[in-house]
């Protein structure tokens, strides 16, 4: 069962080697990524919702996410997505997300609103 304020958190920090892997499937050249792709940053974001909070049977209804400064490479990077509100009769879950480095310097932030009927069973 989820509740209002509850919190799911993962760590990861990517190397050029990810960024090689990453550069090759999203057909840009490594040499333009000095930093974490946004797109990155928001999988990390995916990856909590999806596995953790809600989790199982996630579906993504709206997403808005600023990128405030850059994500520099070989750096450990937290994501913490935050239950902001829940709607149970409709299934709904608002959730506030960032990824900080560990300096505490914000590198993406947002809000999801998500539908997530089997966390209520």
């Amino acid at each position: 069962m989820i509740e209002h304020g509850q919190i799911a958190t993962t760590n990861r920090t990517y190397t050029s080697n990810d960024i090689a892997a990453y550069a090759n499937q999203a057909d840009v050249e490594v040499a333009s990524l000095s930093q974490v792709p946004e797109p990155l940053l928001a999988a990390q974001i995916s990856y909590l919702l999806g596995v953790k909070l809600p989790g199982n049977g996630t579906m993504y209804l709206k997403q808005e996410m600023s990128f405030p400064n850059h994500a520099p490479l070989d750096q450990e990077i937290t994501t913490t997505v935050k239950i902001t509100e829940l709607r149970p009769d409709k299934g709904l879950v608002d959730l506030w997300a960032s990824c900080e480095l560990e300096d505490g310097t914000v590198v993406c932030e947002g809000r999801s609103l998500v539908m997530n009927k089997i966390c209520w069973d």
